[in-house]
């Protein structure tokens, strides 16, 4: 049997079968992409909810696995040549389990740089500008009374929408294929529009590709459990 005990955060959160990956997460946007990506591979997981409202991404257990106090975070039992292997960022956590699974990241060099810089677009533009959009159109920013960063993540969020809704032209999926891009891009256009309640004002209903976009990747089994899990506490 896997012997975790070396880590510190199993201290405050033990494993219940400590042959799973075990997962640090929420269900935020940034979080259920690891969950929802778990549930696609169908690789066994152990899920631990890291509250906001008990401050626990703050506690040295998880400061441990993540000095950067965000989640989601990892780690697997059966890493590399079979060591664990703690893991954090949720860009990271997608490319280790498509490598890990040989799913969801294309093998072929070209197509496979293809996933990735639209992962990279997601991690860099779309994560930053639509969260900066929500905290100041739903949450304490709203009440600033400068509308200037209002207006200008807005802005930014619309337009980042109409980059991925031209992308997605004449395809299913921002790549062709169903990719561990989608798993990181679509959770965020959902919290746009359940979370922050924003449709109306980045123009949801003018995208030609966005929202049957959004459907499909609702539709998927898969994509339903991971985005429950963990449960909140």
């Amino acid at each position: 049997m896997t012997d975790l005990t070396d880590f510190r955060i199993t201290k405050r959160w033990p494993p219940r079968n400590p042959e799973a990956i075990q997962l640090y997460s929420l269900p935020t946007p940034n979080g259920v992409k690891a969950s929802i990506m778990l549930e696609e591979t169908g690789l066994p997981y152990d899920t631990h909810t890291v509250s906001f409202e008990r401050d626990d991404q703050h506690t040295p257990e998880f400061l441990s696995l993540n000095p950067n106090n965000k989640i989601p975070a990892i780690i697997d039992p059966n890493g590399p040549d079979g060591q664990p292997l703690p893991l954090f960022e949720s860009g990271a956590i997608l490319i280790y389990l498509a490598e890990k699974t040989g799913r969801f990241l294309p093998q072929e060099p070209a197509r496979r740089y293809e996933v990735l810089q639209w992962l990279m677009f997601q991690m860099g533009g779309v994560g930053p500008m639509f969260g900066q959009m929500g905290f100041f159109v739903k949450f304490g920013g709203k009440d600033v009374a400068d509308p200037i960063p209002r207006e200008r993540y807005i802005g930014e969020s619309r337009r980042l929408m109409r980059v991925l809704d031209n992308q997605l032209e004449g395809r299913d999926w921002v790549c062709g294929d169903y990719s561990i891009a989608d798993i990181a891009i679509a959770p965020w256009l959902r919290t746009v529009l359940v979370s922050y309640e924003a449709g109306d004002l980045v123009g949801w209903s003018d995208f030609r590709n966005l929202p049957a976009y959004l459907d499909r990747f609702l539709a998927r089994d898969a994509v339903q459990r991971g985005l429950v899990q963990p449960p909140r506490a």
